[in-house]
């Protein structure tokens, strides 16, 4: 089995700037994208570390019984390759786990699960170095749209078994941005 490693938490808040200043000065974060309804921070060579989902820009309602979502979202893993994630894919699809959103932020390919508790993790693979990660988090593309674009895990781990490399399995797809899913977080 493949040992991913731990690779950033996301947090939804309704103190978004709070939270931005703080991680900031605690462990010395810098800002690598940020607009009214997320930002993205890191402490290191990673693209992100951190993320914060604004509640008050994505969920401005809230009743009174509703605590509004805050706190982690989810915590992510990465996975050494494409490979990896896919023979994981496999693994867990026959143990009956499936993904319930699976995305192609531009630089990570991910799929999120959900455990018995409603607690959600991110399994990725890096679909380009940190440099162009960022590159990327600061184009006119990733503004447009910041959540990425969904795919099919089955077809590519179809396309994996017949060949594809690596490179090809990481290739953003070209299709209309992925909804959020709705019974998971972030809308």
């Amino acid at each position: 089995m493949p040992k991913p490693r731990l690779a950033h938490v996301v947090f939804m808040t309704r103190r978004y700037e709070e939270m931005i200043a703080w991680y900031g000065e605690v462990f010395g974060a810098w800002i690598v994208h940020k607009d009214a309804a997320l930002a993205f921070m890191t402490f290191d060579e990673e693209h992100h570390r951190f993320a914060f989902a604004n509640l008050d820009v994505l969920k401005p309602t809230v009743s009174a019984m509703d605590s509004g979502e805050i706190g982690v979202n989810h915590v992510a893993f990465t996975f050494a390759s494409a490979a990896e994630l896919l023979e994981n894919y496999e693994r867990l699809k026959a143990a009956g786990i499936t993904p319930y959103w699976p995305v192609h932020h531009g630089f990570t390919l991910s799929m999120y699960y959900q455990d018995p508790d409603g607690n959600r993790h991110e399994f990725q693979v890096e679909s380009c170095n940190t440099e162009a990660a960022n590159e990327f988090m600061r184009s006119e593309v990733f503004a447009a749209n910041p959540i990425g674009v969904g795919y099919d895990p089955d077809e590519l781990l179809a396309r994996y078994r017949a060949g594809a490399t690596e490179a090809e399995l990481l290739e953003r797809p070209d299709s209309q941005p992925s909804p959020l899913p709705v019974q998971h977080g972030l809308s």
